[in-house]
């Protein structure tokens, strides 16, 4: 039987791929300083000097694409770390040995859960105070929760199943059982995770710096630009669109190759 072509996968991933090639050149060349001003170009349109135009200031939007998407990419990356790992560890240990600690903590959990986590990271920005940095933080921990539900999930499905018994009855302790043999096992499941939680990190730090509360000049932001580029959307429409396009790409890619990724888990079950 002809296996069904994932295209999600394929078409994902190749998006991604495109994107991330761009964020690469960006951070070791644009054609222009992104925040290098010129007043004669002020509002200027597409041409071949300026390929997506210029802004308010007259810096080159190209440039500040290919940065702010750097940006953008960096938090995300940052806030997937943070909340993986730490969600990782939270969900292993409750969901290996269970018990009172596990009431706790997913007590705790539900409790951090039941809040959306731009909303839990709004609330640690205002202890922590804005910055690329600290959003990044912010969002880590607003991360952590879920990432923590799915681990112990799974650790929940596996930590009884005979091949976990077998190691039990050859002495394996339990840290070699749980990152030795049940960890590799939540991988296709947590990759999956991953890459939705790059989708909601690069939405959430975009609608935080559109709000003024993310990442701060001079650093270029997708969000920020957005923001800036408002009160321009009719005499210089370009403004908006090339970083609307931007962050609506990279949010398409990685949601695309998180579909892919369920699906070849659908079916290499099946």
């Amino acid at each position: 039987m002809k296996r069904k072509t994932n295209k999600n996968l394929i078409l994902g991933g190749l998006l991604v791929g495109i994107m991330l090639c761009m964020i690469a050149v960006g951070f070791f060349w644009t054609p222009y300083d992104p925040e290098a001003m010129d007043s004669a170009d002020k509002l200027a349109g597409v041409s071949f000097s300026h390929l997506m135009g210029c802004d308010n200031f007259g810096r080159d939007i190209f440039s500040r694409v290919l940065k702010g998407s750097g940006t953008t990419l960096f938090v995300a990356v940052g806030t997937v770390l943070i909340g993986a790992f730490f969600g990782m560890l939270i969900g292993a240990f409750t969901g290996y040995f269970g018990g009172i600690a596990d009431e706790i903590l997913m007590r705790v959990n539900d409790v951090l859960f039941a809040f959306p986590s731009i909303l839990l990271a709004l609330v640690f920005i205002s202890l922590l105070g804005s910055g690329t940095y600290n959003v990044i933080i912010a969002l880590g921990i607003a991360f952590i929760p879920s990432f923590a539900r799915i681990v112990r999930s799974e650790f929940i499905r596996c930590r009884d199943m005979d091949y976990i018994k077998s190691a039990r009855l050859m002495g394996a302790g339990s840290l070699r059982i749980m990152f030795v043999h049940i960890l590799p096992n939540t991988v296709p499941v947590l990759l999956s995770a991953v890459m939705i939680g790059f989708n909601n990190a690069v939405l959430a730090e975009a609608g935080m710096s559109y709000l003024g509360i993310g990442v701060q000049p001079p650093d270029a932001s997708l969000g920020r630009m957005l923001s800036e580029a408002q009160t321009y959307l009719f005499s210089a429409p370009g403004y908006a669109l090339f970083p609307g396009i931007t962050l609506i790409l990279l949010v398409l890619g990685f949601s695309m190759l998180a579909e892919g990724i369920r699906e070849q888990n659908q079916s290499g079950q099946g």
